[in-house]
């Protein structure tokens, strides 16, 4: 009778291991995230051509630039030459530099120096980063930290700092990075735009209190918290274990985390209002595949319990994949560019939003964490 109660227990438990196992095909990330970029590649085949919306913008605005995030993401996994062509051919259009030049304090704008860094990366000259080191020496350098006061800007400019630190093994840009970042943290605002009570951030001065969603509730945008959890996890991917204030980084990706849990709709996305599903609360595509970006990489690298996370990343990659994903690679669901949960509304499955960029980049960050897990 033992031994037959210890063959199906190690029956169960290979089943197990094998569903486990099974959770994500690495085969199957991939095809979906080429899939998603090969749409957009093909529908923006000149890296040159201006964007045009309600205006006319270059090609290396802010957008775009979190859109080659993602495709230099998606070319660390699957090191294609199109790819690296597609950036490389972007940067040196743009003199690699910024829509308005050196010395600029905007982090939309110096956004693109995450991919210019790694594009150094794989093949140095001195070029690549003359525009990115004189605007980052300048912020190294002035005493301002207060440049960061919405909390888009923490992804668009951390990573930056980060890259550099590594890059010219030096603590001030950590340091800095670290100043910049608590300083919105704690006191843009009233009390800073982070809430430690919730576990989620304002997206600027505006929506702190006393400003309130319908239902009475704090306004926490989705895209906008999935910014800031986005680049803690892009932030710790890049600095050595032993960086100065990486503990602050952790700890801030596990409370989001932890708060992000509780607040996932059944379908596996999250709205567009977190706290309010009254006010604009329908799926979304950008802030869910963030969260899943920030999340994946808190399991990857056992910040975060797998027992806890895994279910809700799984449901939540199913649900980007199954219900916004397209058989031609468009993502739907995808808020337009905004600040609020009524920007862009309403959203459905075939609405194209005003720019279609930056919700592929964080689509590719969030499949590559993905594609990482087994």
């Amino acid at each position: 009778m033992k031994k037959l109660f210890l063959f199906f227990a190690i029956c169960f438990l290979n089943f197990n291991n094998a569903n486990a196992q099974q959770l994500f095909d690495k085969k199957q990330v991939l095809k979906q995230m080429m899939l998603a970029n090969d749409y957009f590649m093909k529908k923006w085949p000149e890296v040159s051509k201006t964007i045009v919306t309600n205006k006319e913008r270059p090609s290396n605005i802010w957008t775009r630039g979190v859109y080659y995030e993602g495709l230099m993401a998606l070319h660390e996994i699957y090191p294609k030459e199109e790819y690296y062509r597609y950036a490389y051919d972007w940067s040196e259009f743009h003199k690699w530099s910024f829509r308005n030049g050196s010395a600029n304090r905007n982090a939309d704008d110096y956004c693109a120096a995450q991919t210019y860094i790694d594009l150094y990366n794989l093949e140095p000259d001195s070029k690549k980063l003359k525009s990115t080191r004189a605007t980052l020496n300048m912020l190294l350098n002035t005493p301002q930290n207060d440049d960061w006061s919405w909390i888009d800007a923490i992804q668009m400019g951390m990573p930056v700092f980060a890259k550099m630190g590594v890059l010219e093994k030096d603590n001030r840009y950590f340091e800095k990075m670290y100043q910049m970042y608590m300083y919105s943290r704690n006191n843009h605002g009233d009390h800073g735009l982070y809430n430690p009570k919730d576990g989620l951030w304002w997206r600027d001065a505006d929506f702190d209190p006393p400003y309130k969603e319908p239902n009475g509730e704090d306004c926490y945008w989705s895209r906008g918290n999935g910014w800031v959890i986005a680049a803690l996890a892009k932030v710790l991917t890049i600095i050595p274990e032993n960086a100065p204030h990486r503990d602050q980084y952790v700890k801030d990706l596990k409370s989001m985390s932890e708060a992000l849990v509780k607040i996932q709709r059944p379908d596996g996305f999250w709205n567009v209002s977190l706290h309010d599903p009254t006010n604009f609360g329908e799926k979304e595509t950008s802030g869910t595949a963030l969260f899943v970006y920030g999340m994946a990489y808190g399991v990857n690298n056992g910040i975060l319990k797998k027992e806890t996370y895994l279910p809700v990343i799984q449901k939540a990659w199913n649900a980007l994949t199954k219900e916004s994903l397209h058989e031609n690679g468009f993502l739907g669901y995808l808020q337009s560019t905004g600040k609020e949960p009524k920007d862009g509304q309403p959203l459905s499955y075939d609405k194209i939003p005003d720019f279609e960029d930056y919700g592929l980049g964080c689509y590719l960050l969030a499949g590559s964490e993905i594609y990482k897990m087994n």
